[in-house]
């Protein structure tokens, strides 16, 4: 490879007449190290701990993302299935069902082809608007700052369609993840030096920008299958049980299909199942921290607990048990891929376990208590990337009084 690099090197000088190649060496610098061993690397072991690095760490992120990705383009089509009345199915109009018709796969929501071939018609849309505009910025910002690009965008480029109701514009997605990139990671110096997480900016960005077309029961089914039925509502499971007349007993909602992830909502964040998947191969491949993860769990069965306890007549979220909190909304995805991100959370082991446990509580805390609001792992997460720094402060003082105690006993 490098041969045939010092090969291509001579003949472009050869025929270079008038500097014309030397103008795009920003770009090619930028590029040339994408995948590949950079040119400069460490010679000694100083400081090297192991064999990963950043490229290995964001490879492995984004095959641990397969399993979610598979399911967010099975249930998306599933739920779409399940929403569309047979009758109508033949009068939808767009290219998604011009797609379909050319194929022949049909809308039954038995068929596990029909399913995933109609769920993939959303999902790869956005991924690749997402992939396009971020990867673009990526480049713009590699070539003025002549610096490598890395794959820490081939992470973010995959969190965030998966963090999306399907029925977002591609408009809206590109507008996002351009104000993800630019604002949350590359003013601060790119990969490694943002304080936030770049995908969850991105997603409260479209939150606050757009809370119609980004909130309410309607959006996390396909729109032409929820205009196809009178009556339909895809409410996520949170919804549900903040809308239940009793206090929650898990009357008419299965576990099971929460945790397998046949519900509604965001296409990568329904199913606990795929979350636990990619936790595995994370925790055993140690890119991400085991501590993070317990404290997020902890957390959330300390608040629970606590709330289960206090009950309240009004309010059937009192009554939520901690296992159920587990397998609704973000908890799974948020905990396994975002909280545990080596950049935005804690990096010492002590402080690890105190911004996870905060993670957990405020969760439980935020759906419980706020009436307005009943998903909460996105804004929890956010907040709690803004402490984290504090939280490793004042967990390395505390570490460095009690060595001195230590000296001077």
């Amino acid at each position: 490879m490098r041969a045939l690099r010092s090969l291509l090197d001579r003949h472009a000088r050869l025929f270079d007449r008038g500097g014309r190649l030397e103008r795009l060496r920003p770009l090619y610098e930028a590029g040339d190290t994408f995948l590949y061993t950079p040119g400069e690397v460490t010679r000694t072991a100083s400081h090297v701990r192991d064999a990963m690095d950043l490229k290995r760490m964001m490879i492995v992120v984004v095959v641990a993302l397969v399993p979610c990705v598979l399911w967010a383009m099975y249930n998306t089509g599933l739920q779409a299935n399940l929403a569309l009345d047979p009758a109508r199915a033949a009068t939808l109009a767009g290219w998604r069902h011009d797609v379909i018709r050319l194929l022949g796969v049909g809308y039954s929501p038995d068929s596990a082809l029909a399913c995933f071939v109609h769920g993939a018609l959303y999902f790869l849309p956005l991924y690749a608007v997402t992939m396009a505009v971020g990867g673009a910025w990526e480049v713009l910002f590699a070539v003025v700052r002549r610096h490598d690009i890395n794959e820490g965008f081939l992470v973010t480029g995959l969190i965030f369609p998966l963090i999306l109701p399907p029925t977002t514009p591609l408009w809206q997605a590109a507008l996002a993840i351009s104000w993800g990139v630019v604002i949350a990671k590359e003013v601060f110096g790119g990969t490694g030096m943002n304080i936030l997480n770049p995908a969850l900016v991105a997603r409260a960005f479209l939150f606050y920008a757009y809370p119609v077309q980004i909130t309410g029961d309607r959006v996390w089914v396909p729109v032409e299958a929820a205009n196809a039925v009178d009556g339909y509502s895809g409410a996520t499971l949170l919804t549900q049980v903040r809308g239940l007349a009793e206090p929650f007993t898990g009357q008419g909602l299965s576990w099971w299909n929460a945790f397998v992830g046949l519900e509604p909502g965001s296409m990568g964040e329904t199913s606990a199942l795929a979350c636990l998947v990619g936790a595995a191969l994370l925790l055993w491949t140690k890119v991400a921290s085991w501590r993070t993860m317990a404290g997020v769990a902890l957390g959330t069965i300390v608040a629970a607990q606590l709330f289960n306890l206090v009950g309240s007549a009004t309010n059937p979220a009192f009554a939520v048990p901690f296992w159920w909190h587990m397998v609704l909304g973000g908890w799974a995805f948020g905990t396994v891929f975002m909280v545990t991100d080596p950049v935005t959370s804690s990096f010492t082991a002590r402080g690890k376990w105190i911004y996870g446990f905060l993670v957990g509580g405020l969760v439980v805390m935020i759906r419980v208590v706020n009436p307005a609001y009943p998903e909460s792992m996105m804004l929890v997460i956010l907040f709690m990337n803004v402490f984290a720094p504090l939280i490793d402060y004042y967990v390395v003082r505390a570490n460095v009084r009690r060595r001195a105690k230590r000296r001077a006993a």
